[in-house]
């Protein structure tokens, strides 16, 4: 057999076995970049971090790419898009920004529209992960299996079971994988969650969590299939269904995707922002490695429509700590902590990710407020609690592959995040109240609810790990 035989059989049997959800032990060398030192100044090629970005819609454009590009010790040498528009378009801004910042032509980037065939490059050291939510499992335990570093989009999984394999895979890598929480990056959340801790505000009792809301839609037709989008990988492992543009992507710009306000690929609001919202709840709450006990509320789903995540919602949670948690689109955008001595309340202020983000303008509105000014301009003391500090989201998490330290976000810690959303999410559809074992994540004598922990996964894409 030639090596050329042997590359392409190395290369079949990576694809199909990643599509069962395993690795090979050893692949193929990939697919070489030559790129001029000069470009990265004193960070030599061989001191780089080679990233690949997976998923180039929005929010990688807007904001993981260019999270990542800032730095000089990380080069993005690959991007793969199921939309192949959308990965040369992806390829052509990578391109002109390092022409841009060298001074000379660049062109440095290879395009992929499968994530699998982009892990066989052993030139990328880690990647982006930015595709829609019900993609997010399984190429982050994909890429660990490949030996790359990941830092993925919130929320951490589809269901609550596909997170736990997610979280399991990650340990058992001993990969850097950092969450998109990029509100743990922000000072004004670390420091409400420090004073939360360090009893600024008494003993915490209730948690108040205001997140955006999402419209309903209008039945849509069917349309043909694009032929640069591969429409079948981008269902991925949730059921066939016909293709309209309001459910997938726009194939014009990069505005807001409809595929947010679909159930078949994400739970709306309750896992969009509350995957941010919640975490630094828990984080105040030192509740990030278990979740609720007791969950209970109520939501409207549309009754047509493409359109089909919940509406307006209230649910309530109740933690082992005694601490109520109140959840709802009713409420200002951000967090309250109320205790016995006060509250504190936190958010993103006039600051937002994308130009596109669903919340009203809040150009007056504190990042940071309390009760009292005073609880926010204390200072936390040399023998008080000091939480992990980040200035930068995707800094922190290139700074952890270096050093091989847990990043902020850590894929565990997302994962009860994402958990405690889920719960909410599953007391919006039964629209009862739910007993829950964080230890055991189940569902206590409870069959209906523990149905809602996994989902049929389409062949041949469902994990298998």
């Amino acid at each position: 057999m030639s090596q050329e035989q042997k590359n392409n059989l190395s290369r079949r049997q990576f694809l199909d076995l990643s599509i069962k959800g395993t690795l090979a032990s050893t692949v193929i060398a990939g697919f070489p970049t030559i790129v001029p030192a000069s470009v990265f100044g004193k960070n030599a090629p061989s001191n780089r971090i080679n990233i690949g970005a997976i998923g180039t819609g929005r929010i990688s454009r807007g904001h993981d790419i260019p999270g990542v590009w800032k730095y000089d010790n990380a080069q993005i040498i690959a991007v793969c898009d199921v939309d192949s528009n959308r990965a040369d378009l992806a390829k052509k801004l990578v391109n002109e920004y390092y022409t841009k910042k060298s001074g000379k032509d660049f062109d440095g980037v290879n395009t992929y529209t499968d994530y699998r065939e982009l892990l066989l490059n052993k030139d990328i050291d880690a990647v982006l992960v930015s595709t829609p939510d019900h993609w997010h499992a399984p190429i982050v335990i994909h890429a660990v299996g490949a030996k790359k570093d990941v830092y993925m989009q919130k929320p951490a999984s589809l269901t609550i079971s596909e997170g736990r394999m997610m979280a399991d895979a990650v340990k058992k890598s001993g990969r850097i994988v950092q969450v998109g929480s990029q509100q743990r990056s922000s000072n004004q959340f670390r420091y409400a969650a420090e004073l939360v801790r360090n009893g600024r505000i008494g003993t915490l009792k209730t948690v108040y969590v205001g997140l955006p809301g999402d419209p309903s839609g209008d039945e849509e037709v069917a349309m043909p299939i694009p032929k640069n989008l591969n429409y079948d990988m981008w269902l991925g492992t949730t059921p066939e269904v016909y293709y309209t543009e309001k459910r997938v992507h726009p194939q014009v710009g990069f505005d807001r995707p409809g595929w947010l306000r679909c159930e078949q690929f994400g739970a709306g609001m309750i896992t969009g922002w509350g995957s941010h919202h919640i975490d630094c709840a828990h984080w105040a709450m030192n509740t990030e490695y278990t979740g609720p006990i007791e969950i209970w509320g109520k939501a409207d789903f549309p009754k047509k429509g493409l359109w089909n995540v919940h509406g307006i919602f209230t649910t309530e949670a109740l933690y082992e700590n005694g601490v109520r948690m109140v959840v709802s689109n009713e409420l200002p955008n951000g967090i309250k902590f109320e205790g016995t001595e006060g509250w504190i309340f936190v958010s993103r202020g006039d600051s937002s990710v994308t130009a596109s983000d669903p919340i009203a303008k809040q150009m007056a509105a504190k990042a940071l407020d309390a009760s009292d000014p005073k609880i926010i301009t204390s200072v936390i003391g040399e023998n008080e609690i000091h939480l992990p500090m980040s200035k930068d989201h995707h800094g922190n998490w290139l700074e952890s592959i270096v050093s091989r330290k847990e990043p902020i976000a850590p894929a565990e810690v997302g994962h009860r995040s994402c958990s405690a959303c889920l719960l909410h999410h599953a007391a919006m559809k039964l629209n009862r109240k739910l007993y829950w074992n964080p230890k055991k994540e189940r569902f206590v004598n409870d069959p209906e609810a523990n149905l809602l922990l996994a989902r049929e996964q389409r062949k041949p894409y469902a994990i298998k790990i």
